[in-house]
């Protein structure tokens, strides 16, 4: 069959059924743009086309299994299953602003092995191929149709490493940002990494527009290769030099996020802080101060209290940084950062029907 987010494969069906570009226009508009079902993006092509488009065009890789609402926050976790049975999650996070983000997976699993992280500690199943990452993008914006919502913000923060998985994570990338297809502004997009080096400096080459996440989670080297075991591989001089690098790729005009997890007794004592001040001197960033998320995996790692958390973003603050001290959502239902892949409290919830309109 062919993928419906391949541009090439779908202009050669058109061809072969001698079909005028407008309806094919319609068909995407309907499907990527009005965020109607397959049947119903089908039903804009002439009624001569429709069964064989029908059968040749694949418009899901992922089948929405349940999904879970918390019951103190706007965050709902998509549970997908893929046809291999790989399961993957998705958050929609409705935030008090009143703007919709969605945290989407590059990955089944993550190899990273990061202490603080449930999928970490499961472990990587496989890559997810670049329609896997897009259809988690398709069926949340369908379920939020229903709200008069959309997706205003995508973030590739869920489960897995990115550019552990790159080629997949640029077709992606490459496709939301396509006026035919999502015509999703790239400037509220994210992509969250460990720390690749190269692969981040070749994505701010590529996607100047998309905004980098470095999850730093600590400026001393010892500490954070306990965190993050990959961190062995990469030294904090050559993640440094990599956001300086995209800093000049992207001639400042955004600031790369440093996410930074705050662990009682391992990232919040004095001796933490200057080593992040030092770390960022000369940056262009803009420091997250995340709470952490238990899980069972992790039973030596505690959050720093919310006073001790305000104090050091004030600290940094005062030193003249960009700080955010981020509040969590979903925790109710293993959808906050760091817990996915846990199960959590679930009530079946099927996709939109399929009236069109």
């Amino acid at each position: 069959m062919i993928d419906i987010h391949d541009s090439a494969a779908v202009e050669r069906l058109r061809r072969q059924l001698q079909l005028d570009p407008h309806p094919l226009r319609r068909l995407r508009n309907a499907f990527y743009k009005r965020r109607l079902d397959g049947a119903c993006a089908v039903a804009e092509l002439p009624e001569a086309s429709r069964e064989r488009a029908a059968a040749e065009l694949r418009f899901h890789t992922l089948t929405l299994e349940r999904t879970a609402n918390s019951t103190v926050d706007g965050a709902t976790k998509l549970l997908f299953a893929a046809d291999d049975g790989v399961r993957v999650e998705s958050v929609i996070l409705r935030s008090r602003t009143g703007r919709t983000a969605l945290c989407i997976s590059s990955q089944a699993g993550c190899g990273a092995g990061c202490a603080f992280c449930a999928t970490g500690h499961s472990g990587l199943l496989r890559n997810l191929s670049s329609s896997e990452i897009l259809d988690q993008v398709v069926q949340a914006n369908r379920m939020l149709r229903d709200e008069g919502r959309r997706v205003r913000n995508i973030v590739l923060m869920g489960m897995g490493e990115p550019f552990h998985n790159e080629a997949a994570v640029g077709e992606a990338l490459a496709v939301l940002g396509r006026t035919d297809c999502f015509d999703h502004t790239l400037r509220h997009v994210a992509v969250s990494t460990v720390g690749v080096p190269a692969a981040m400096e070749r994505c701010a080459r590529r996607f100047p527009q998309v905004r980098l996440a470095l999850s730093l989670h600590s400026a001393r080297a010892a500490v954070r290769q306990q965190l993050i075991p990959t961190a062995r591989r990469c030294s904090l001089e050559e993640l440094r030099d990599a956001v300086a690098t995209v800093n000049e790729l992207q001639a400042r005009r955004q600031p790369v996020m440093v996410e930074y997890l705050l662990l009682a007794g391992w990232t919040d004592r004095p001796e933490d802080l200057d080593a992040l001040l030092a770390w960022c001197q000369g940056l262009h960033v803009h420091l997250n101060l995340i709470p952490f998320n238990a899980i069972p995996e992790a039973t030596d790692l505690h959050p720093t209290p919310r006073p001790e958390r305000e104090a050091f973003a004030n600290r940094l603050k005062a030193r003249g940084h960009r700080v955010t001290l981020r509040y969590s959502l979903g925790a109710d239902v293993t959808a906050a950062c760091g817990q996915l892949a846990r199960s959590g409290r679930s009530a079946d919830r099927p996709l939109s029907g399929t009236e069109c309109g």
